[in-house]
């Protein structure tokens, strides 16, 4: 008999909706033009490229125009920071963002410091916030971008997102933000946010890998880092992914259709599993703040314990979960986020971060924590 999965891990990739599937399935055998072509089965793929365009504009109260489809949100991050940077460096080279971002940005910064830009890394407080404070003393004359996360993909924490767009706006500074966790978990709507360019992917909210989107607000210049053809207006060289363009179009209508349905479950299942570590298991912490983080996202610490040794022995009873960012997994350090927020490394390597999504249980909830009970001692000894 097999054993049943557990699937606690939706910040590192979601399945794929059959919804979505099924309206992706024409475009690889019958529907397989290229949307560049002026022919019959090109248009039809131009058709599709262009309805989904405006499923995702409607999605973050953006403009079709405004939205850049890419292979991935790393991609999304990488084109708006060294597309804006580039454009605008003579006006500037200064760039603002946190220490607890997304590899695809820190990374990217750290390639445009190589290049004569300068980074200011913000501190983040004990639950993952940078200081609005801290944000408007960082800026300078020559402050041309802030990159700011909307939500921590490991411990959930959401940034003031408002609050940093009023700063951004008010600064005449151009404000990106890495939405990769949040899109499909909170309400994002990005005229109301002031935010000029932001970033997705299309596997963490239901729709296949290999896709992602850049949206920048219209009247904002960047420059292209990929030479090439014309495709995406000219930003983005590569023939368009049509099925994977289809599928997020199609993923991110149904994640924002019942959204706040979609949050209540998340929200009580991550509390339940809360309660019942408190209840069940001594010497932990809760990482991230307790309210103001992305519904599904739990991530706490035990003392005593190796993280990855936990993982394994989860994964022998069929749970899926994660230590952190899947795209660290293997690092031989803590957690850049963990160490960030205060954790000493004996402790930031006891985490655990599981990530809900639509088919968890508390049925599930209560086996994890089952497991937690008998392993957790066991490993400590």
């Amino acid at each position: 008999m097999r054993m049943k999965i557990r699937y606690f891990d939706h910040a590192a990739t979601t399945m794929v909706k059959e919804e979505v599937v099924k309206e992706m399935l024409p475009y690889f055998s019958l529907e397989y033009g290229n949307a560049s072509s002026l022919y019959t089965l090109g248009r039809k793929a131009r058709k599709a490229v262009e309805e989904a365009r405006e499923k995702v504009a409607k999605a973050i109260g953006a403009k079709p125009k405004e939205i850049y489809f890419t292979s991935c949100g790393s991609e999304a991050d990488n084109l708006a920071l060294k597309g804006i940077a580039y454009h605008n460096q003579k006006k500037g080279k200064h760039i603002i963002t946190s220490k607890i971002e997304h590899p695809a940005i820190l990374e990217t910064c750290k390639t445009l410091e190589k290049q004569g830009f300068e980074v200011t890394y913000l501190n983040v407080d004990e639950n993952g916030f940078i200081s609005l404070q801290e944000l408007e003393a960082s800026i300078r004359q020559d402050t041309i971008l802030i990159s700011i996360m909307f939500a921590n993909n490991e411990i959930g924490t959401l940034q003031p997102i408002y609050e940093i767009g009023n700063i951004a706006r008010k600064h005449h500074i151009l404000f990106h933000t890495d939405s990769v966790q949040a899109v499909g978990n909170v309400e994002i709507d990005v005229e109301k946010m002031q935010i000029d360019a932001l970033s997705m992917s299309a596997h963490k909210f239901y729709g296949p890998k290999g896709v992602g989107v850049l949206y920048v607000r219209e009247g904002v210049e960047f420059d292209r880092i990929q030479d090439g053809g014309h495709q995406e207006k000219n930003k983005r060289a590569g023939t368009e992914n049509v099925a994977g363009i289809v599928g997020l179009g199609k993923a991110i209508e149904l994640a924002t259709k019942n959204i706040e349905e979609y949050q209540k479950k998340l929200t009580n299942l991550r509390e339940e599993y809360f309660s019942q570590i408190e209840e069940k298991i001594p010497n932990y912490k809760i990482n991230g703040d307790r309210i103001k983080r992305l519904p599904g996202n739990a991530n706490v610490s035990f003392e005593g314990i190796e993280g990855e040794e936990l993982l394994l022995k989860l994964d022998e009873k069929g749970i899926c979960a994660s230590a952190g960012s899947a795209c660290s997994s293997g690092s031989p350090t803590p957690s850049h986020v963990l160490l960030a927020i205060g954790l000493k490394p004996e402790l930031a390597y006891g985490s655990l971060r599981i990530s809900l999504g639509e088919e968890n249980t508390k049925e599930d909830i209560d086996f994890l924590v089952e497991q937690l009970v008998e392993i957790i001692p066991k490993l400590r000894k």
